[in-house]
């Protein structure tokens, strides 16, 4: 072969390889229905973008469309991910209870107190108990968000105070615990609870330290802040289009199935956490904000805590009629 046949050659295999390397690149698309300076944006996927670009040499990329750029709202989240409307998206398991109801026993008031507990929590029995309502999909994170406050606009500190007090909580399946509580459960997504405390629509609604400062403003149009009381969480999930998962080369689905799992859902769950010390760290600076600041007393959390538990009690024999008669076992699992 003379020189310039061989330069035409090298040349020609160069682009070849450089045609290669483009046709194995991957973005994946990430919705969410939260917007981009959402914690769970700067923070776990902030992360996971950053991990799978750094361990792929840059052939593994993310891109953010947040603030439901491909699909309005929070409901359809799941559905997404399995259609492939998006490669990934984030959602809320309460907002299609009926496709998780194992998973929703983690929203329960237990022995967890922080987001990365109870995250470590779910995970520590995912495969036996819960993995299976994940099947359409390739699992990225499961974690959780904890609900540790009431926000109020009367004293919801007592018993005596949240008998007929309009609360919102976490989830509907927690309707037998409100009622023991003898408070009057309201369905609203966190998205309208601030002009549900300013119009009198609701007197509390479950809430984490998050929610009380800025973005969500709840300090604005409470009178009363209540903390010491059974926590609840609201289980997150990020989760993968099956089929794009299965299409990736085994390099990056490599790279995936080291990040998917515990390590993302603990970012997940750092995110929330963060969140809540960011916001207690407010809470502290900004002084006088109109509103009373509650700790319920040892006396008062004893009968929250009795009524929690004869609230749980209506809720396993409400699993049992619907066939799942391990719900128990798993909340036990769960809160050991």
């Amino acid at each position: 072969m003379t020189i310039l046949g061989f330069s035409r050659a090298a040349a020609l295999a160069a682009s070849f390889g450089f045609m290669a390397q483009t046709a194995t690149a991957e973005e994946l698309s990430v919705a969410t229905f939260v917007p981009p300076q959402h914690h769970t944006n700067t923070g776990m996927f902030a992360w996971f973008a950053k991990e799978i670009e750094d361990r792929s040499g840059g052939s593994l990329t993310m891109k953010l469309y947040p603030a439901g750029q491909l699909g309005a709202g929070p409901v359809q989240q799941y559905k997404r991910a399995v259609e492939g409307v998006a490669d990934i998206t984030f959602g809320v398991v309460s907002y299609t209870p009926a496709l998780f109801p194992k998973t929703m026993l983690g929203i329960l008031p237990g022995t967890s107190d922080t987001a990365d507990a109870s995250t470590r929590a779910i995970w520590s029995i995912f495969d036996e108990h819960l993995a299976d309502e994940f099947a359409d999909v390739k699992v990225l994170a499961v974690g959780t968000v904890a609900g540790n406050l009431f926000a109020a606009t009367r004293d919801v500190s007592t018993m005596e105070g949240l008998k007929g007090a309009k609360l919102v909580p976490y989830a509907a399946m927690t309707t037998p615990i409100v009622e023991a509580l003898g408070a009057v459960p309201v369905q609203m997504p966190v998205t309208e609870m601030y002009t549900g405390l300013s119009t009198g629509t609701i007197d509390a609604a479950m809430a984490s330290y998050n929610n009380i400062t800025p973005p969500w403003n709840f300090w604005d149009v409470s009178n009363h802040i209540v903390e010491n009381v059974p926590v609840s969480f609201a289980v997150t999930f990020a989760v993968m289009n099956r089929e794009k998962y299965q299409s990736l080369s085994d390099e990056h689905r490599a790279i995936i199935d080291e990040l998917a799992g515990l390590p993302m859902s603990l970012e997940l769950a750092k995110s929330f956490d963060g969140a809540d010390e960011r916001s207690k760290a407010m809470i502290a600076e900004a002084g006088d904000k109109g509103y009373e600041w509650h700790v319920v007393s040892d006396a008062e959390r004893a009968k929250l805590d009795a009524a929690v538990a004869e609230g749980l009690e209506a809720i396993f024999a409400d699993y049992e009629s619907r066939g799942i008669p391990e719900a128990r076992e798993i909340y036990q699992a769960l809160n050991p």
